[in-house]
């Protein structure tokens, strides 16, 4: 990865298509997979070179003919753009396209002053939702699709593996969800604790200092857990969390994995567990963060612990790649 200068996208953008001058863009951990070109991100390969980020949020610079926009409306950005002709999008289901592209991953995306992409990839910032806070949403949109993907409900007790970015916004998801106690674990993750610290998290448990299931059991006086959700990348955190999911319990898939899963299957089926996985969002969870993040924008704002210029992104990457960081947001 490097910065380099190439030529700004035209500002007189085609049919359907508008250009969006980038005010903030996100490092996700996906980004950071990346950048550490581990198992899963081979299929970037045929598109390099690519400019990343697929987290931002910023102002309509131009807008192609057909298009709603208008020149300085603020708008965030799906990355995910559906071909329209694969069997999944004629019959309606562009969430599952086979052919899809990912702004940042596979098309040019928004660690850049302009990024051009579709007019349909664009959703209005609420008022009183600024760029920053407004490009917090794809994540938490991650994080909520595996909430409700998990169906977490009234007075559940969730435990959230993974104190990330992922991991902190499905607490904030599953809190809203009505969960009546929200546990999150990690590893020697103190400055990412001390955000979920600030988001209003007390029951932390760090997995350096004692093994799981110990220190949730001692937290739920012996009670085991009713949705775990997992935001690691790590395997084995899928069997620490089976093992204290409560019979019929279910656990949940977020993070992206460069190894294989085994999982002791016959005491999987005895307890009836569930597994199941969550990736990416749909418009109806988009719709649903946005109009929690105009409730309370500034609720979300502890998430972003570093802003850098865009010329510092390398050095963005490193805290984000070694967990010195929470957020951290580029600002072109």
């Amino acid at each position: 990865m490097q910065l380099d200068d190439g030529p700004a996208p035209s500002l007189d953008p085609a049919p359907g298509e508008v250009v969006m001058r980038v005010e903030n863009a996100g490092i996700c951990g996906s980004d950071v997979h990346a950048y550490e070109w581990t198992d899963g991100y081979d299929f970037m390969a045929r598109r390099l070179p690519v400019t990343m980020g697929h987290e931002f949020a910023g102002r309509i610079a131009a807008a192609g003919p057909g298009t709603p926009w208008k020149p300085g409306e603020r708008v965030a950005a799906m990355p995910g753009i559906a071909c329209g002709a694969c069997p999944s999008c004629r019959r309606g289901d562009a969430r599952n396209c086979t052919r899809r592209d990912t702004i940042g991953l596979t098309v040019d995306g928004g660690f850049a002053s302009h990024v051009r992409l579709p007019a349909a990839n664009c959703v209005a910032l609420p008022d009183g939702v600024d760029t920053e806070v407004g490009a917090l949403a794809e994540p938490l949109v991650v994080a909520c699709e595996a909430v409700i993907t998990g169906g977490v409900g009234l007075g559940d007790v969730v435990l959230v593996l993974g104190p990330g970015t992922i991991g902190q916004g499905i607490a904030l998801m599953a809190r809203a969800a009505g969960a009546a106690r929200v546990l999150v674990a990690g590893r020697g993750d103190e400055p990412r604790f001390e955000v979920l610290r600030a988001l209003g998290f007390s029951d932390l448990i760090d997995v350096a200092e004692a093994p799981l299931a110990e220190q949730v059991m001692r937290l739920t006086g012996g009670s085991p857990i009713d949705v775990v959700l997992e935001a690691t990348g790590f395997p084995s955190s899928i069997n620490d969390g089976l093992s204290v999911l409560r019979k019929g319990g279910v656990i949940v898939a977020a993070g992206i994995h460069a190894e294989p899963l085994s999982i002791p299957i016959t005491d999987f089926v005895r307890m009836r567990h569930q597994l199941r996985a969550s990736h990416g969002g749909s418009r109806s969870t988009w719709d649903r963060v946005l109009r929690l993040l105009a409730r309370d924008p500034e609720g979300f704002r502890p998430m972003i612990t570093h802003r850098l210029p865009l010329e510092r992104g390398i050095e963005g990457f490193e805290l984000a790649r070694q967990r010195a960081a929470s957020k951290v947001m580029l600002r072109p």
